[in-house]
């Protein structure tokens, strides 16, 4: 059996406030295998996109994690500063809600996409370029070599969410961490924009977190669902059975769906 790409075992994760300590993930442990896409669902609150950040440990200062969050083997919360950079720029891809708060206002987007391929993979700019050009027409960007041109604020949400998308795959990364990509856009730009994720990490074999609070999202790509409540995994699901769900706090999610999948039988509400 092939061992997995990422193995998180009994991540707790503890937050210093004024008004004391607040232990905030209280021992989840998941794998994801090569290639697999797990989705974590939760509401608001459920620790979930801070379980995505201790993958990546981009925490807040105040943040203490403990147990193990193991890629390849290797301990993701013991890395030295040199390790965390490299796993950062090589093995791991993170995507945002959102993607204006994390590019540069003033820089062109040509220069957000290339810099990591030249600065961290010795990649020439001009070739750099045009692999960035080549990924944002992959990922449905229309005048792409236009689109390098320009700056964040004169691009649209859902094409700064495929911008994002190229990005994460220009880093040619073995693990996809997508936290609430799809939450600040229209339902159809959503739909077109998951569609792109799932096609581009199927076809390259990708593994996958993908952070929701949407189960609907996460049951269309994603292979496993983890259910996620007060900093603990109440239920592991199969999407298209989610109606053998046996946690009270996993059928109220079903439940409070806007529509039940194809499996249930059940129309749109």
């Amino acid at each position: 059996m092939m061992p997995p790409l990422l193995d998180v075992q009994d991540l707790r994760l503890r937050i210093s406030t004024a008004s004391g300590d607040r232990e905030i993930l209280r021992g989840l442990s998941f794998s994801v295998a090569p290639g697999e896409a797990v989705g974590i669902v939760g509401e608001s609150g459920s620790g979930k996109s801070l379980t995505v950040r201790s993958i990546i440990r981009l925490l807040p200062r105040t943040a203490t994690p403990s147990g193990r969050v193991l890629f390849a083997g290797r301990d993701v919360l013991d890395m030295t500063p040199d390790e965390l950079r490299r796993y950062r720029s090589h093995d791991v891809a993170m995507m945002f809600q959102d993607p204006r708060a994390h590019i540069n206002p003033v820089r062109t987007i040509g220069s957000f996409l290339t810099e990591a391929l030249v600065l961290e993979r010795g990649v020439p700019r001009r070739e750099a370029e045009r692999r960035a050009v080549a990924v944002l027409d992959e990922v449905g960007v229309s005048s792409p070599q236009r689109r390098m041109r320009q700056r964040p604020h004169e691009l649209s949400g859902g094409l700064l969410q495929r911008v994002m998308i190229a990005a994460a795959l220009l880093a040619q990364p073995r693990l996809l961490l997508a936290d609430e990509i799809s939450t600040a856009l229209d339902v159809t730009t959503q739909e077109e924009v998951m569609a792109i994720l799932d096609e581009e990490r199927r076809d390259r074999g990708l593994a996958m977190v993908f952070i929701t609070h949407d189960l609907d999202l996460a049951a269309a790509v994603c292979d496993r669902l983890l259910v996620v409540k007060d900093g603990l995994i109440v239920e592991s699901l199969t999407p298209g059975r989610e109606h053998e769900a046996r946690d009270p706090y996993s059928i109220s999610l079903i439940q409070a769906r806007s529509w039940y999948t194809a499996s249930t039988g059940a129309p749109h509400a």
